[in-house]
């Protein structure tokens, strides 16, 4: 016996004084509707209502169990009503996490233009430059550079942003340009904690040849902002994402080196733990993120 169906049939009979009512109202028929209810009743081990030729009437049981009925059937109602509005329209809160530097310069801005547009979202943000799990943290969505973070999340590729490498013009006076990624070697170099490989910069020559160049050099953090920061002071050449160092580039803080030859693209991931049942706050903003990011320019 499903019941759930037993209880919404019950409950109906009560409500329509009638099972064939009853049944006409839940396209069932009269025996199936009948039926439903003496299961129920052998199920409780309990009379639910008195039947006679005429009408039918609530046992003192039946009337309490026809009040938890309409209760609990009520609840469900609403469950369903708010599961469906927030896979239909953006509402609720939305627990996001992604980088420091590309959250305050980019998914801030981003956050707030959404906002706007949807007054129902509320945002939930934490900044972290490693890679956070989602599931045991409770994450909705991450936006990642580089790396989407495993197999067990869906990622969806919303732009990308090239690497540069830079340094300041004292620098470069003091210990002049390299003119091939091979010359890095001989340079104080200002390294990343979570580039794919660790004081590893890859390049591509004019000829299509790849360069990984291994470098090593007096600085080393997990933040990208600091590694500029010290980039600007002369302490060595920096290798990051344009959306990072281009600000400085052009203000003329930092020059970029070794413009003969391409470094990586690193996409800009989506991620988040299951796509199904997304939900539309979910769902909205990675399309909202998708067409801000699609063509951005990051320098």
């Amino acid at each position: 016996m499903d019941r759930l169906q037993a209880m919404t049939v019950f409950a109906k009979v009560v409500e329509q004084g009638s099972f064939a009512r009853a049944a006409d109202r839940l396209s069932i028929s009269t025996s199936a509707c009948s039926r439903l209810v003496a299961d129920l009743e052998a199920h409780l081990e309990t009379r639910l209502l008195n039947r006679t030729t005429r009408r039918l009437s609530l046992t003192e049981s039946g009337q309490g169990f026809y009040e938890r009925c309409v209760q609990l059937l009520a609840d469900l109602d609403d469950a369903e009503r708010a599961a469906t509005e927030s896979t239909a329209s953006p509402r609720g809160t939305l627990r996001l996490t992604t980088s420091i530097n590309f959250g305050v310069r980019h998914v801030s801005p981003a956050i707030g233009e959404f906002l706007l547009k949807y007054p129902a979202v509320k945002f939930d943000v934490s900044l972290s430059d490693r890679i956070v799990d989602l599931v045991e943290e409770g994450y909705d969505l991450a936006i990642r550079i580089g790396s989407a973070g495993g197999e067990t999340v869906v990622a969806r590729k919303l732009g990308e942003a090239r690497m540069v490498a830079c340094a300041s013009p004292a620098y470069l006076k003091a210990h002049g340009a390299p003119k091939t990624p091979e010359d890095l070697a001989r340079h104080s170099c200002l390294t990343y904690e979570y580039m794919p490989v660790r004081n590893v910069w890859p390049f591509r020559g004019k000829d299509g040849r790849e360069h990984a160049i291994r470098v090593t050099g007096p600085l080393h953090s997990n933040n990208g902002d600091l590694l500029a920061a010290a980039a600007v002071a002369g302490v060595g050449i920096a290798y990051e994402p344009e959306f990072i160092l281009g600000p400085d580039v052009k203000a003329g803080r930092l020059l970029p080196i070794l413009t003969s030859y391409t470094a990586p693209l690193g996409p800009i991931y989506a991620v988040y733990p299951s796509r199904r049942y997304l939900t539309a706050k979910v769902r909205t903003f990675v399309d909202f993120l998708g067409q801000r990011f699609a063509n951005a320019r990051w320098a």
